[in-house]
């Protein structure tokens, strides 16, 4: 999977770097390199947690934050390039950086358990008999609905709300992503001690405070602020949930296919969450505030549902 997730993530850019229509920018970005990163990220996180039963959380996080390091570096080459070369070369000169980081992952990336003898199936459906992985897994629809409003609209909400320039408000995102860094590798560190389940509940807690927050938030020196902390909380969002699945999972040889499952729940509340909240900005009068209230809101409600999902869990180990 990491090798047909390398040919068409770099694929996706090149032909990107060609396209000229919506229809073709939709085939090559959403679906060609879209398909190509989701199947390069899961397996490259599952075959780290087979590596590790002590300190996996850590491990995780800081395979994870190479997604953080990437989103930092790439925003500034293409914003850097494209006023120079254009966005055809701008973008195939992310997809050679692409290609090169890609070929070392293919390069040195082994599976530390042996393939199964018979083929497993894509789902596991009796995962979701249990009540604990079933609650994780709406709480990482909830959360995921709402975690990426904010970062998707920061640099129009800093420019309009905030009223700061177009170049300091992109390199906010790039301040958020890099914050992000930190929260996926710090909270990998606590999680080995504390527990990645009770490190989410206060992280989805304090994002969705976050959130609300946002919305009074009027000058630069808060949204540097907001980006640091923000960029925070949903660094260890993202890498925090392959550990606890690594928890939830009683057989490891099974932990790919549980990540994956649960993370089809992340995918859907991304898909679902940002249009609704899109939808929502659009609306003239306080644009941005109805958007941040309805990210804050599902963030909290995930936060109830790991709370759920950490009850269960412990209710369970009990019996």
């Amino acid at each position: 999977m990491i090798v047909l997730g390398s040919v068409l993530t770099v694929l996706g850019m090149m032909m990107l770097s060609l396209a000229e229509q919506y229809w073709e920018v939709f085939l090559a970005q959403a679906l060609c390199t879209g398909l190509g990163t989701s199947f390069l990220f899961l397996p490259s996180v599952a075959i780290v947690a087979t590596y590790f039963a002590k300190k996996r959380a850590l491990a995780i996080g800081v395979v994870a934050s190479g997604g953080s390091i990437g989103s930092v570096i790439y925003p500034i080459v293409f914003e850097r390039l494209q006023p120079r070369v254009g966005f055809p070369w701008a973008t195939r000169v992310i997809g050679f950086i692409s290609l090169a980081t890609l070929t070392i992952s293919v390069a040195t990336l082994r599976a530390r358990l042996p393939p199964a003898k018979k083929a497993r199936t894509l789902l596991d459906l009796p995962a979701f008999k249990s009540l604990p992985f079933t609650l994780f897994s709406i709480g990482l629809f909830l959360s995921f609905a709402g975690l990426y409003v904010p970062i998707f609209y920061i640099v129009s909400w800093t420019q309009e709300h905030a009223h700061i320039e177009a170049t300091q408000s992109f390199y906010m995102l790039a301040t958020l992503n890099g914050a992000s860094v930190f929260g996926r590798i710090i909270p990998g560190i606590l999680a080995d001690r504390f527990g990645g389940l009770e490190l989410m509940i206060v992280t989805c807690t304090i994002a969705g405070i976050l959130a609300f927050v946002a919305i009074v938030i009027d000058n630069l020196g808060g949204v540097v602020v907001f980006a640091i902390l923000y960029g925070f909380v949903s660094g260890a969002l993202v890498s925090l949930p392959n550990a606890v699945v690594a928890t939830l999972t009683p057989n490891m040889a099974m932990i790919g296919t549980w990540m994956g499952m649960s993370f089809c729940f992340a995918a859907t509340g991304i898909l679902i969450g940002n249009p609704i909240a899109g939808t929502i900005i659009n609306v003239p009068e306080d644009r941005f505030t109805g958007g941040f209230v309805f990210s804050g809101s599902l963030i909290l409600a995930a936060a109830a549902s790991f709370a759920a999902a950490k009850w269960s869990r412990e209710a369970k180990n009990k019996e």
